[in-house]
């Protein structure tokens, strides 16, 4: 440190010849070998305060950006159309151009409104495009049900939907109620697959007192493929006026109610075949 220290003992004389060079334009490193001063923390001493010549400068990359940023906020972007356009940061963006007014809003709040609202649709038509056809692929890929496959399907519908026996109340007796349409369609496929005729099939629709059991028993009858005429009394079912119904549309036909006559073999054999389901799908994990 004292030979650094004697060195530049004359260290006001030296400052003022460094000051003089920047001043005419020099570098830091003209300065340094025309002075001899090989200690960076002495040079910058000498040259404190001085600002460097332009020409030692390197250019900042992102000035062009910053001048297109200002361009294109004063053509009246938003922060994101900015950042879409010249793919930098909101923050480096909001830096360029705070000083520029905000630009006046493209759309009044109406247009927004329905601008927002066209949008919407046309996600929503897009995702029931893609429920569609997420649907038919899976439809298409069931194909045609073998006999075993319907009668499997069935036993698991009816044990989901039917009456079931039970020790404290004997009812060996196939008897199911349902509102889908083709769950009742399957159904009935079922039944013929096991060798029961119409003639044994007992119909009768349950329905809320305010609904339209002619209508109803037309339909489920032209489902089922029988008169109206063989249709047993309806059920009609009160309605609770503190809750809300929300099946009251011209859709809304009820429940049918299938009850087949000396069945009681077919539910056995319905019983033991769906705990042969249970079973054959392996022990539960």
């Amino acid at each position: 440190m004292t030979e650094i220290t004697s060195k530049y003992a004359d260290f006001e004389g030296l400052r003022e010849q460094a000051i003089a060079l920047r001043r005419e334009g020099l570098s830091r490193r003209q300065i340094r070998d025309r002075l001899f001063v090989d200690n960076n923390d002495i040079l910058n001493r000498l040259l404190e305060g001085e600002p460097a010549p332009e020409w030692t400068k390197r250019p900042n990359a992102k000035d062009d950006l910053r001048d297109k940023a200002r361009e294109l906020r004063l053509q009246g972007m938003t922060y994101d159309q900015i950042q879409v356009e010249l793919g930098c940061s909101k923050s480096s963006i909001s830096l360029w151009v705070r000083d520029l007014p905000k630009p006046e809003p493209r759309y009044t709040d109406e247009e927004r409104r329905a601008l927002m609202n066209a949008g919407l649709s046309r996600l929503r038509a897009t995702q029931d495009e893609e429920r569609r056809e997420a649907k038919a692929r899976a439809r298409a890929a069931v194909g045609q049900l073998s006999d075993r496959e319907l009668f499997l399907a069935g036993v698991t519908l009816y044990w989901a939907e039917g009456a079931k026996d039970k020790t404290y109340s004997r009812r060996e007796s196939l008897q199911f109620i349902n509102s889908d349409p083709n769950v009742i369609a399957l159904y009935l496929h079922w039944l013929e697959l096991l060798g029961v005729s119409r003639e044994r099939m007992h119909f009768r629709v349950s329905i809320h007192e305010s609904g339209d059991v002619a209508k109803a028993e037309r339909f489920w009858a032209e489902l089922a493929g029988v008169p109206a005429s063989v249709f047993q009394r309806a059920t009609l079912k009160k309605h609770n006026p503190k809750t809300i119904r929300k099946n009251t549309t011209e859709a809304y036909h009820g429940c049918l109610v299938i009850y087949v006559t000396k069945s009681a073999d077919l539910y056995r054999r319905v019983e033991g075949a769906w705990y042969g389901i249970v079973l054959g799908a392996g022990p539960a994990t």
